[in-house]
């Protein structure tokens, strides 16, 4: 399954998302996110968060999370608000409250990141994923959701 089809996303679960992502070029990923693919896939990707967070590894975590997708075909980028607070996590299209945390990144990097098909760290090493706020948090983002392996 290399080719990169997202049109029926709402019936691909994590893994095989997480499948898909691995094994396509970054060209098709980018081609896909440059679509009118694009706000289904994130709101999809952003969807699913709810459902993946693992509250028994949150501890007393209580953050605002700007998750923000730039390369949108009109040169802009899509901007979701992540709440994590009181064992739950819960979601906003519409950023309405200061992060603790906000993360900014392309849509390749982001839909590695959120597969598990990519390292965050080294991504923000080499400048392709830029955290500003609490670094510990962006650190520790991916002990507090279910990520597939591919």
């Amino acid at each position: 399954m290399t080719d990169f089809d997202l049109s029926d996303f709402a019936s691909v679960d994590p893994k095989q998302f997480a499948k898909i992502v691995k094994t396509a070029p970054d060209s098709q990923i980018k081609e896909v996110m440059q679509s009118d693919m694009r706000g289904k896939v994130l709101d999809e990707v952003f969807g699913r968060m709810p459902s993946l967070f693992r509250a028994d590894r949150a501890g007393g975590t209580n953050a605002v999370i700007h998750w923000t997708v730039t390369g949108r075909p009109d040169g802009g980028a899509d901007t979701y608000e992540v709440v994590i607070e009181n064992g739950t996590c819960t979601l906003s299209p519409t950023p309405e409250r200061d992060p603790k945390l906000a993360l900014t990144m392309g849509p390749v990097e982001f839909l590695k990141v959120v597969s598990g098909a990519g390292n965050p760290v080294m991504m923000f090493m080499t400048g392709k994923l830029k955290a500003k706020g609490d670094l510990g948090l962006a650190a520790n983002i991916a002990n507090l959701f279910d990520i597939p392996k591919a």
